[in-house]
């Protein structure tokens, strides 16, 4: 690990490196302040530009974009209640209050403060387990790359914002969209309609800039995209000691919750901000603070967030799944340069992996100099009009996507996606399982085809590994986990509904009919009892009539 990470520091503290490493964090912190950029957008605005830099040089800028991002998002969160990324919802639960308390300052320092702590655990983490984890995977025949990518492919559901069944869709399409141009083995063209553009397939970064780039911006003019208004300037950056006691703990638990969230495929910030916030909440002594301006409510899931943003890396650079749509689009930028992450990435590239655990060192240092006092001059940027915005991120599409291979069919390709991301966006269906199935499918197809051809095209192989076993045995009992919870979650519901379903028409008819005739039989006893009664009551005068002229008689 020690010469690993010599290795690392060397190329990231390269000066050209360190110059790429200061522009990610810098812009990933600026689009992370603007509110409907945001970092998928962005990196896949910026993809056209790696093909230009070294692979460790482009991956190195990509990820201080992406962990910048995490940061620029809590600005906005805490001064405006309008988080910047999805990550930073949960910084507005107690940052904006603390805002409206007139400590905006400390909320925005805490934050910075346990972004640089968690950044830093979740490197370490990395250095130490990434390693094993690769050697480990090292393993991995063709039949247990299909079943780890059977994995991918299935987890594409947590990427999907919307229901599974859309997720599913979308990422049948992704693999579909995968299979177009020459068939890697025969050379056979494919679903290419006789156009020679589509002989090489649909490129990565024109699906991806379409999707992401074009579709948001369509998206937010659609909108009408407008901001708040800007808060004042902020003051005392610095916590004071009462908040450093409050939030040590936070961000120590933080740390450790996001690393191991982020590890796992389809976790990410969202997920451990929000698991971070509700065990601060439920051990604190008072609880009742948090959602009232708890500092303990932004230094956890901030802490987390950055964390888990950092650890996700083990999944994309060791395993080759990128567990969110902006991992999946830096997965990309590694296939663009021609190098394909797995369990082979540290001993072939081990400068690209050790370069990027130690950038993210000096990243996250950067970030914590730079955003404690240049907080004011990134809220400045709310006050950029959104159509300046609009216009200079079209022209970064347009052109980029030109300059990749000078054809003008690469152009209709990002607007014809541009179209589809934003009708998706309308109707509900998230791109993010198809692009991850776009890259996914290659890979998935090779090794479906290797085994295939290993074996002589007996099927049974794919359950003839034993690795390949033990994921689908996890798979099915994840699948049951989930099958049973949702039913138990639904089942009251369904009773519920049950209650006030009407019965069938004819069940209807004959309670109706029972009905109506208790109601004659009541009414007949009714009519026989009323005409029954005057006797009775003759008899009953009668008879009092005659006792009282007994007692007549007697008294005379």
């Amino acid at each position: 690990m020690l010469d690993g990470l010599l290795i690392g520091f060397g190329v990231a503290l390269d000066p050209m490196n360190l110059l790429y490493v200061f522009v990610g964090v810098v812009v990933g912190t600026a689009i992370g302040v603007l509110p409907g950029l945001g970092p998928t957008a962005t990196i896949a605005l910026l993809l056209p530009l790696t093909y230009a830099l070294d692979p460790a040089t482009a991956i190195i800028m990509l990820a201080g974009i992406y962990y910048g991002s995490m940061y620029g998002g809590t600005i906005t969160s805490v001064l405006l209640r309008m988080p910047g990324e999805a990550a930073s919802v949960v910084t507005t639960f107690d940052g904006y209050q603390m805002a409206k308390q007139g400590r905006a300052g400390p909320a925005l320092g805490i934050a910075a403060i346990g972004s640089f702590i968690g950044g830093i655990v979740s490197v370490i983490g990395l250095a130490i387990f990434a390693p094993i984890l690769a050697n480990a995977a090292l393993a991995f025949g063709p039949v247990a790359m299909v079943s780890l990518m059977v994995l991918g492919l299935l987890l594409v559901t947590s990427l999907g914002t919307g229901s599974t069944w859309k997720a599913l869709v979308m990422a049948a399409v992704g693999l579909l969209l995968a299979t177009v141009g020459q068939d890697q083995i025969s050379g056979m063209p494919r679903f290419n309609f006789g156009s020679a553009s589509l002989l090489d397939g649909f490129d990565f970064v024109a699906i991806a800039m379409g999707l992401f780039g074009v579709g948001e911006i369509l998206h937010n003019l659609e909108q009408g995209g407008h901001l708040h208004k800007v808060a004042k300037k902020v003051s005392k950056i610095l916590p004071t000691r009462d908040d450093a006691k409050h939030s040590v703990l936070p961000i120590a638990r933080g740390s450790l919750l996001g690393f191991f969230i982020g590890i796992l495929p389809g976790g990410g910030g969202v997920l451990s901000s929000l698991a971070s916030y509700a065990l601060e909440k439920r051990i604190a002594k008072h609880p009742e603070r948090f959602g009232k301006g708890a500092i303990e409510g932004v230094a956890g899931p901030e802490t987390a967030n950055n964390a888990s943003s950092t650890s996700a890396f083990v999944p994309l650079l060791v395993l080759g799944i990128p567990s969110n749509v902006v991992l999946a689009l830096i997965f990309g930028a590694l296939l663009i340069q021609g190098i394909t992450p797995g369990p082979s990435l540290i001993p072939q590239h081990p400068e690209i992996f050790w370069g990027v655990v130690a950038s993210m060192v000096i990243g996250n240092a950067m970030l914590l100099i730079l955003n404690m006092p240049m907080v004011g001059v990134f809220v400045q940027l709310l006050r950029v009009p959104m159509g300046i915005l609009v216009t200079f991120a079209m022209a970064i599409v347009l052109i980029g996507t030109f300059s990749i291979s000078n054809d003008p069919f690469d152009i209709w390709i990002v607007l014809g996606f541009g179209i589809l991301g934003w009708l998706m966006k309308r109707t509900g269906f998230d791109p993010g399982p198809l692009v991850l199935a776009f890259v996914l499918g290659p890979i998935l197809e090779a090794s479906v085809r290797q085994s295939l051809l290993i074996s002589g095209g007996d099927f049974g192989v794919f359950v003839s590994d034993p690795i390949a076993i033990t994921i689908y045995s996890a798979l099915a009992l994840g699948i049951a986990f989930v099958a049973v919870r949702r039913f138990r979650k639904g089942r009251p519901a369904i009773l519920e509904q049950a209650r006030h379903i009407p019965p069938p028409t004819g069940l209807l008819t004959l309670r109706q009919a029972k009905r109506d005739d208790a109601t004659a039989g009541a009414s007949a006893e009714e009519r026989a009892g009323t005409a029954e009664a005057p006797p009775v009551a003759d008899e009953v005068d009668d008879g009092a009539g005659a006792e009282e002229r007994a007692d007549d008689v007697r008294s005379k």
